[in-house]
């Protein structure tokens, strides 16, 4: 079979690890990949896809062409909590009556978005744009009914099963430790297979990376915060540790949840650990003068002008811009001025 970059949908990496490309709608990733491992209790997921009837379809098409079935399956393993990752979760339990295993920091959040109304996020989200300093105008849609619409995958399934890290995961016949890996979400986990690679490839074994470690793009590192806990998070920090602990792993193998598997985890390890060191340093020239939160978004580097991002991701872009300034505040870089109201940022 083809790479699982183009062509068909499903791809025969070795060793009873397959991939199968899922689609995520009107999203430029185009699609994730959901690896099927067997083991010698049955097939075991690594991932499921986006909660979407076509996706639904290329899932259970791919099974199909793995020579298996939904039914068939006895376990699914999450690697974080994002729907293009654990949206087909509850489908795949009911069908198969399968397990769901999840690191706890991410079933926490799971558990506060099955809780919450929709009404509770749309309030803290007003809240936390006004103190990053965002105008006016960007809020009001959040505080006026028509926006009050519902979340994507505000009742997503709630894991049964715990990964813990540093253990084997319960699959009979296969040696799959889960590697604790916060950043993109808080309980982001690597998943590595310490099996000979079947190609006989240099390294210990491979690594599924879900969205950790990625061949050409960086993930997304922003803030997971419960409305109701003050603690202050550093995930860029979380993120840029964890990458150092997946460098020193090497892995014959990456098994991403995005784009196609790689090798010489190391170097993009230390790739990605340099394009964020020079994108805090960038940000440290324009904190020369102090920004809001939502001034420094505005002025950063994205995948496109600010003006044409559209409303929901230029939320996104202010909370990664915060994450960064919280590593910058931790390292003794960049100071809040005094004061200030909105918070405003400045070199220090």
């Amino acid at each position: 079979m083809k790479s699982s970059q183009d062509g068909p949908t499903t791809y025969d990496h070795g060793g009873g690890v397959r991939s199968l490309r899922v689609p995520i709608p009107d999203n430029p990733l185009g699609h994730t990949l959901v690896y099927v491992v067997d083991t010698d209790r049955g097939p075991v997921l690594i991932d499921t896809g986006w909660d979407d009837p076509a996706s639904w379809e290329t899932l259970t098409a791919g099974l199909a062409a793995c020579g298996t079935s939904v039914t068939e399956l006895v376990g699914v393993v999450i690697t974080h909590h994002h729907p293009d990752h654990h949206g087909l979760s509850g489908q795949v339990r009911e069908a198969s009556g399968a397990w769901l295993a999840m690191h706890a920091a991410d079933t926490s959040i799971v558990r506060r978005t099955r809780e919450t109304r929709p009404e509770r996020w749309y309030t803290y989200m007003a809240a936390k744009l006004t103190a990053a300093g965002a105008p006016e105008e960007h809020i009001a849609p959040l505080r006026t009914p028509p926006a009050r619409r519902p979340f994507p995958g505000l009742a997503p399934a709630l894991p049964d099963r715990e990964i813990v890290p540093g253990e084997f995961l319960d699959l009979p016949g296969r040696r799959l430790r889960a590697i604790w890996t916060p950043g993109h979400t808080p309980g982001h986990v690597c998943l590595h297979l310490e099996e000979d690679h079947p190609a006989r490839l240099p390294g210990h074994g491979r690594l599924f990376s879900g969205d950790h470690l990625l061949p050409e793009i960086t993930p997304h590192i922003g803030l997971y915060e419960d409305p109701d806990d003050a603690t202050v998070t550093d995930p860029l920090g979380d993120y840029l540790d964890s990458l150092e602990r997946v460098g020193r792993l090497a892995p014959a193998e990456i098994l991403p949840a995005h784009q196609y598997a790689f090798t010489d985890a190391p170097f993009r390890v230390e790739e990605l650990l340099t394009h964020h060191e020079d994108r805090l340093t960038g940000l440290l020239a324009l904190l020369a003068t102090p920004l809001t939160p939502w001034q420094l978004a505005e002025r950063m580097e994205w995948n496109r002008p600010w003006q044409q991002i559209p409303h929901g991701s230029r939320n996104i872009a202010v909370s990664e811009a915060e994450a960064h300034l919280r590593r910058l505040v931790k390292q003794g870089r960049a100071e809040a001025v005094v004061g200030s109201d909105p918070v405003t940022y400045v070199a220090a």
